[in-house]
């Protein structure tokens, strides 16, 4: 099942990202191995929030609207 997550920078918790996938745990694992270049400089990372769909195009939509103004303010609010 697809998930939308959030993870927190424990080197600076003001660094945060959100993204999509299938398998969290080998993606947190990719992010803290710096295999990803936009979070590779504040590595470690941890889950925040982590919140799974069924389908594959609401998952993908709701990771698109927290990445928007609104969104990000919605996160901010609810989730960090």
């Amino acid at each position: 099942m697809p998930s939308v997550y959030l993870i927190r920078s424990q080197k600076n918790p003001e660094q945060r990202y959100i993204g999509l996938t299938y398998n969290l745990k080998k993606r947190l694992q990719e992010h803290n191995r710096g295999e990803c270049i936009s979070t590779s400089d504040y590595r470690p990372w941890t889950v925040e929030v982590s919140i799974y769909f069924r389908d594959h195009k609401k998952a993908a939509a709701y990771e698109q609207y927290l990445k928007t103004g609104s969104g990000r303010a919605v996160a901010s609010k609810r989730f960090w």
